[in-house]
């Protein structure tokens, strides 16, 4: 099912995720595909907010592996406890990062990107991937992007 997504940039930013996010829902009723979800939910992020990379890196064995994403390429393996979506695996937690370069660890995937949120999905209790989004502005993430960021992940989760 084809949607067409109501882009409200000139809101604050709590009120752009409460605009996407009903939309989300709604792009993602009745369909089951997981991959299908992930890519319709990075592509509606990445309209919505304009970052400069949204995406997910799913658990495949002992490695995140790139999935569904918008943006420019992008690292297609990373190890457990590497970087910062290694980490947010390895700990189970969000992780918010308003520097990159202050990291330690930091794997850069593509020099542009300064700031970066990596939120876990997990299910029964186990990291199943990760949702990576990076911002080409230093400080770009909050609070208020990881409390929308987790219902995000929770609505993909509930399909």
């Amino acid at each position: 099912m084809a949607e067409d997504l109501t882009i409200t940039r000139n809101t604050s930013k709590e009120e752009q995720y409460q605009s996407i996010i009903p939309q989300i829902e709604a792009l993602l009723y009745g369909e089951t595909d997981f991959i299908a979800n992930l890519a319709n939910v990075a592509a509606a992020l990445k309209e919505q907010f304009n970052w400069f990379w949204v995406g997910f890196y799913l658990v495949k064995q002992e490695e995140l592996v790139l999935g569904p994403f918008q943006g420019p390429v992008a690292c297609t393996r990373i190890k457990k406890g590497k970087g910062v979506c290694g980490a947010s695996w390895q700990q189970a937690e969000i992780i918010i990062v308003p520097d990159v370069e202050e990291f330690p660890g930091h794997i850069a995937c593509a020099s542009a990107s300064k700031s970066e949120i990596v939120l876990p999905l997990i299910v029964n209790g186990e990291v199943i991937g990760v949702l990576d989004v990076d911002s080409e502005v230093l400080n770009k993430f909050d609070e208020t992007d990881k409390t929308y960021l987790e219902q995000v992940i929770s609505i993909i989760l509930n399909k």
